[in-house]
């Protein structure tokens, strides 16, 4: 009885094969040319919710090169922590991005680094640098769901980015895609 249980599983994984090349058939890919949106929002508040913050960031990207995308990103949040004694801030965030997309049909792990500068109200205007990783999911051939995570460690000038590469934060990202 147990060798016949184990025959199943194992016959199983050899379907396997035929199983993923059809699916890749099927998944157009991220080629080069596509174009790609993203969406992304965020929030947190105290257990009163007298006292919190909220954010939206938006990215455009283009794939210079078959699994190889350049990105453009904006991110705006605005925090209200009057209650706290903080005060009110608005922060922005504008970046640039290179990821390269490993092709595992609708699965797309990518490593890439992203470029960019912070400023707003309230806030200490400051570049950033760092390497980030994240994954799609492609429900749909034109639709995404992602996760980003990014390490950024901030500096005013050039002499600051040794320096500063210990005293980083990690940024998390969950959203919403759309590739055309």
């Amino acid at each position: 009885m147990l060798r016949k249980s184990f025959w199943i599983p194992a016959l199983s994984l050899l379907l396997l094969p035929a199983a993923t090349t059809r699916a890749a058939e099927d998944f157009p890919g991220l080629d080069k040319g596509t174009w790609e949106l993203t969406l992304t929002g965020s929030g947190a508040s105290n257990q009163d919710v007298n006292s919190g913050s909220f954010g939206v960031q938006a990215s455009i990207g283009y794939f210079i090169f078959d699994q190889f995308e350049i990105q453009g990103r904006q991110t705006v949040a605005y925090s209200d922590t009057d209650n706290t004694g903080g005060g009110t801030a608005v922060s922005l965030s504008s970046a640039l991005a290179i990821d390269y997309h490993f092709d595992l049909d609708r699965f797309q792990p990518f490593l890439g680094v992203g470029v960019g500068y912070s400023y707003g109200s309230n806030t200490a205007d400051t570049g950033f640098i760092g390497p980030e990783a994240g994954l799609k999911y492609f429900v749909k051939d034109d639709t995404f769901i992602y996760g980003l995570v990014q390490y950024q460690f901030f500096f005013e000038s050039s002499n600051d980015l040794t320096d500063n590469f210990d005293d980083g934060s990690f940024l998390y990202a969950i959203g919403i895609g759309f590739t055309f």
